[in-house]
């Protein structure tokens, strides 16, 4: 069975104010004080937690797990860490993919930091954004670029399921994503057309470090790619989920899409050669709409609604699921989401019901660290 990975980051904000806080690194210096207090370090303590572009956010990882009611025990054991180390610095932590309340991000201290600001500008300066990645084994980068090429219609679908951003500065951006589109400043971000080998692959990721405009192989921003880290595909279009099943739903479609491209590719069956520029088009109308808004299907590129393409992925991965013993819970998940909505929804309904934004971050913060938010109904 392939292990899944998540990787979250989180933001850092004032409980009262719901304003983004530039804590991060008494935040992580409170979660190296609690490693080194555990026993059995053998004096080399060990944490979850990394800092990020922005001193208002934190990231994650979990470790690598095979079944996703332990996966989701993970996620909530870690938010639950990064809430009380968040404490002991005056902040609180919220998976929401954009900050709701106006803010001035501020860049993290290091070389690398440095080197994108003075490289990116206002891109690198107004960058506060977080998303959830999910990492999937695959036994060779052959194998990896191979499922690359074959998920490339469906990344979309899973960025319109995670939208969990509809606010920017202050005001509703009209989008259920708009962490989407401020990433995809990135001159290396978003959709890519079909390699056909790893030795393509890694030709063209030296080609676009080779042009000086990347930094190294870590700004490879595709919407997945093959870890440099691990020997994973690193799946990358989502929003950070508001609670903590919406990642654990994400996962568990992620290995599905990572497992029927594999057995696709071992039967010989071709990958589909949507057009990039499609993808794009597609890409844009899932951080557009989320689910309240037509989609474009991955098998046509025409709009349909969100409950027929979202539909339409888990039968392309249904087989899969059942392997995994995951169809039940993946089925769960997208009624769920369904009847209560992605975050994006539940952010908007909080504002609608005349809370300000400072108490829709106060209540996606609560969200953030309940073990069953998403199954407690409408917020």
């Amino acid at each position: 069975m392939r292990s899944v990975g998540v990787e979250e980051e989180l933001l850092l904000v004032d409980g009262r104010s719901g304003a983004p806080l530039a804590v991060s690194g008494a935040v992580l210096a409170a979660a190296e004080r609690s490693a080194w207090l555990q026993p059995g370090t053998g004096g080399r303590p060990e944490h979850e937690f990394e800092k990020e572009l922005q001193k208002e956010q934190l990231e994650f990882a979990t470790a690598p797990i095979t079944h996703m009611g332990e996966l989701q025990e993970e996620i909530v054991r870690i938010r639950g860490e990064a809430a009380r180390h968040a404490a002991s610095a005056g902040a609180v932590v919220a998976a929401v993919g954009t900050s709701p309340l106006p803010v001035q991000p501020s860049l993290n201290v290091g070389r690398r930091y440095r080197w994108l600001g003075e490289q990116f500008g206002l891109t690198a300066q107004e960058q506060l954004t977080c998303g959830c990645h999910v990492h999937v084994s695959v036994d060779s980068d052959e194998e990896g670029v191979a499922v690359l090429d074959r998920i490339r219609p469906w990344l979309a679908v899973l960025l319109a399921m995670s939208a969990n951003s509809p606010f920017w500065q202050g005001e509703d951006s009209g989008y259920g994503s708009y962490r989407s589109r401020v990433w995809n400043r990135w001159p290396s971000a978003g959709p890519v057309s079909v390699f056909g080998s790893a030795d393509r692959y890694h030709e063209r990721v030296d080609a676009m470090i080779g042009t000086g405009v990347l930094r190294d192989e870590g700004m490879i921003y595709f919407d997945a790619r093959l870890s440099a880290a691990y020997p994973t595909v690193e799946i990358r279009v989502a929003d950070v989920g508001l609670d903590a099943t919406t990642p654990v739903l994400l996962a568990a479609l992620v290995r599905g899409l990572v497992e029927t491209a594999s057995r696709a590719w071992q039967d010989g069956q071709p990958p589909a050669r949507v057009d990039t520029g499609l993808l794009r088009l597609a890409s844009w109308r899932a951080g557009r709409s989320g689910l309240d808004g037509p989609l474009l299907h991955p098998e046509t590129m025409r709009e349909a609604s969100a409950e027929h393409v979202v539909e339409a992925l888990y039968r392309h991965v249904r087989e899969a699921l059942k392997d995994h013993e995951d169809d039940e819970r993946v089925r769960e998940g997208i009624a769920r989401l369904h009847e209560r909505g992605n975050g994006a929804r539940v952010q908007r309904r909080l504002h609608a019901d005349g809370q300000g934004l400072a108490s829709v971050v106060a209540r996606c913060a609560e969200m953030t660290i309940e073990p069953s938010a998403a199954g407690s109904g409408p917020v």
